[in-house]
């Protein structure tokens, strides 16, 4: 099942507008340093995706992707207070029943963004 909450839909319905984006937004997988995680990016409905469209904004997955993570919720978290946002900042937060496969990240293990 893929699920969008009210909140991420409102936030996500805002910026397409005032950016005048009419693609689709994508829930994908993506490697960083500290492993894989479920993101948000625009883009193109293909062939072997499963979508749901809410009040104007269409979001979008792979089906084989949907299947594997059992269903997928995308909400939007406010920001609770300052510092380098590790922790505190706001923004899309997508998160799936199953856990995504332990990968080894893009940077060899270790990350020296001064942060987090």
């Amino acid at each position: 099942m893929l699920e969008m909450t009210q909140t991420a839909n409102d936030k996500l319905k805002e910026y397409l507008a005032q950016n005048k984006i009419t693609s689709a937004v994508r829930v994908m997988v993506t490697s960083s340093c500290s492993g894989q995680s479920l993101v948000l990016s625009l883009d193109e409905k293909k062939a072997g995706d499963t979508s749901i469209l809410q009040d104007e904004v269409e979001l979008i997955i792979d089906k084989v992707l949907l299947a594997q993570l059992g269903g997928v919720t995308v909400d939007f978290v406010e920001p609770k207070g300052s510092g380098c946002g590790c922790g505190g900042g706001g923004g899309f937060s997508v998160q799936s029943v199953n856990p995504l496969p332990k990968a080894q990240g893009s940077c060899g293990g270790s990350c020296s963004s001064g942060c987090c």
